[in-house]
């Protein structure tokens, strides 16, 4: 058997599922490491490690009838093969009635999702750092990579030590709050008071002549830490974020750091553990000896390794054996766990065969069309990022760029970095990539004319620089990239005289369901109906958007009115066909089940004009919908 039919099957057969270093310290084992290597490699003590391995190898000796140890280990165990009763009963146990159902990927895994594959041993360093006092922990990785799922079960495992946690997605701060540095104070303490439950006395404790940053030390250390007599896990999320302000990175970056070293001298600081998330490194002009990027303990997520994948291939119930099908997986997505989990989802669905969804990855038709042009427009959005893409995709060998654009090639996922060179992070990319990016430096073109190319692009990508273009819970796009996508086609179909449509979807009473059915229902609906939307609008050149909440937007170039409401009319009925059941005690309700009401908005758009009124006919459109009753349609003309 391998080592990972073992551990599949102590975790069927055993009361206590195998903790993630228990797995962990099986797997060095498997290899041959001594202990001296894995505690140090680990980061972990020598002692608790030996007495970890000893725990196992008296399991493993009880389970099999005779006596293993970590030197007949592999010797003992990888000849045997599993019986056909040990096959059935890891099927039993990964599908079981308590796991959770097939649901479509992007959303961070729940706690008790069967899909969540650990990469020992992040989880137990993370779980051992958070118990020091006033540690700090970074977790670093592209989009997509798992860095949601980990920090769940981060706070999951606080929560079980009966820490405080707080998690802080700096995505939510409006854009006004990084206008300076006083401001972003302000609203990162309110933030935190508010989640700890904690009345606000921000104004009691700043002082304009001390300076923000002192007021703000002396509110948490007087106050907010005062008031919690337990450890608090503070989760600051998407901190790249703040790397797209110098300003404010400058000055809070710092702090940050000082808040960290407190913990060495001062009792009340020790309360605060950090985890920092981010998907790239810092790249503003701070010392060394000021940033919190080279202190703490530093943690990349990896891809999934052949082994894995081919785990989750078994969880996902598909006949997996061929180890062929795995090595080419790999080859294409290079590990990358939404993308791997992307196409175990749509094999099990039987939507595409293997060898259909490996021909078409790269295209329009593909299943990763949609998170592929998300990633074309993102790279669209900076100046410079295209040609360097390009450069990078169309090389058969590692290549240098500038490091500025290197890093923020990786924090979209796009590239690996290797020392001072760089290549695709996975064949994917290159397919895709070597195809669509368009200003290649192997066109035919002068450098004037690149020039003022470039100049343009910089012109009417600046304010979007620092935003990103997709909406990240439910992959769709987000309501920047919304509003750009439609005012460019609005300017390009003008010319054409073509017709052009927008949607707005919005689902009915759905604060209510949230409210009722609890958070975790509320996620699991947005997650449902954004996946109909996606499939019921297929077409290259249209875009849906998670436009606000519970709102969706669609863009359809060159449709025309009765087209527009035939997609509208799909999705209401798709939507009524889910059977989201409301509360039955809640009255007025224009259906038992969740619904959605859609407003449409069509025209030919023309020269010197915008996009805004079509937006506009179609929210009004909208809102007459849901006046009129809801679950139902309603159109405007422009």
């Amino acid at each position: 058997m391998t080592i990972y039919e073992l551990v599949q099957l102590l975790n069927a057969t055993q009361k206590k599922p195998l903790t993630s270093l228990q797995e962990w310290v099986l797997h060095q084992a498997w290899e041959g490491k001594t202990y001296s290597r894995m505690a140090a490699e680990g980061n972990y003590v020598d002692e608790y490690l030996r007495k970890t391995a000893s725990e196992l190898w008296a399991l493993l000796s009880e389970f099999f009838g005779e006596a293993i140890t970590k030197y007949n280990f592999r010797a003992s165990l990888e000849p045997r093969r599993l019986t056909k009763a040990q096959q059935q009963l890891i099927r039993d146990f990964s599908f079981s009635n308590n796991s959770s159902s097939i649901e479509f990927p992007g959303a961070p895994l729940a706690i008790d999702s069967k899909f969540y594959i650990p990469r020992p041993p992040i989880e137990e360093l993370v779980y051992e750092e958070i118990t020091k006092p006033g540690s700090l922990v970074r977790i670093k990785a592209p989009r997509k990579m798992g860095k949601s799922s980990l920090v769940l079960r981060v706070v999951a495992h606080a929560d079980s030590l009966n820490y405080r946690t707080v998690s802080i997605d700096f995505r939510q701060a409006d854009r006004a709050v990084f206008d300076n540095i006083d401001k972003f104070l302000r609203w990162f303490s309110a933030n935190l008071c508010r989640e700890l439950e904690l009345e606000s006395r921000i104004d009691n404790y700043w002082d304009d002549e001390i300076g923000s940053k002192v007021s703000c030390t002396v509110y948490w250390q007087s106050y907010l830490l005062e008031q919690i007599q337990t450890p608090l896990v503070l989760v600051l999320n998407e901190v790249n974020r703040i790397f797209e302000y110098p300003e404010i990175a400058q000055e809070f970056l710092p702090l940050l750091r000082y808040w960290h070293e407190q913990a060495k001298y001062n009792e009340v600081w020790q309360k605060l553990r950090f985890v920092v998330v981010y998907s790239t490194e810092i790249y503003v002009p701070i010392q060394l000896s000021q940033s919190p990027f080279n202190i703490g303990l530093p943690l990349k997520l990896p891809p999934l390794t052949p082994e894995q994948v081919q785990e989750l291939a078994q969880r996902y119930n598909l006949d997996w054996t061929d180890h062929g099908k795995t090595k080419r997986l790999i080859t294409l997505l290079g590990g990358h766990p939404y993308l791997v989990q992307l196409a175990f989802y749509h094999l099990y669905r039987q939507d595409v065969e293997f060898k259909e969804l490996l021909q078409q990855a790269a295209t329009e038709s593909g299943i990763y069309e949609e998170y592929l042009r998300c990633s074309l427009a993102t790279v669209q959005a900076e100046p410079g990022l295209e040609v360097a893409l390009q450069k990078v995709m169309k090389s058969e060998e590692s290549v240098r760029l500038d490091p500025k654009l290197a890093y923020k090639l990786e924090s979209i996922g796009l590239v690996n970095i290797d020392g001072d060179r760089v290549v695709p992070s996975c064949e994917l990319y290159r397919l895709y990539f070597g195809k669509k990016v368009l200003h290649s430096p192997e066109k035919n073109v002068t450098n004037d004319a690149f020039n003022d190319n470039f100049t343009q692009l910089e012109r009417e990508n600046l304010e979007l620089r620092r935003l990103q273009n997709i909406d990240d819970f439910t992959q769709l796009a987000n309501r920047r990239y919304f509003e750009q996508y439609l005012e460019q086609q609005w300017q390009n179909l003008a010319k054409q005289t073509s017709p052009l449509s927008v949607i707005f979807c919005d689902i009915d009473f759905f604060k209510v369901y949230n409210k009722t059915q609890g958070q975790e229902a509320g996620d699991k609906c947005l997650q449902q109906i954004s996946e109909v939307i996606r499939q019921l609008v297929r077409k290259s050149h249209d875009v849906v958007a998670r436009y606000q909440e519970d709102e969706f937007g669609i863009i359809l170039p060159n449709a025309n009115a009765n087209i527009a409401c035939e997609v509208a009319q799909r999705i209401r009925e798709k939507v009524v066909s889910l059977a989201i059941n409301h509360d039955p005690k809640i009255g007025g309700l224009p259906a038992p089940v969740l619904t959605v009401s859609l407003g449409v908005a069509s025209t030919i758009p023309k020269k010197n004009t915008s996009s805004n009124d079509l937006l506009r006919k179609a929210k009004e459109a909208l809102a007459q919908a849901k006046n009129l009753g809801r679950n139902q349609i309603n159109f405007h003309q422009l």
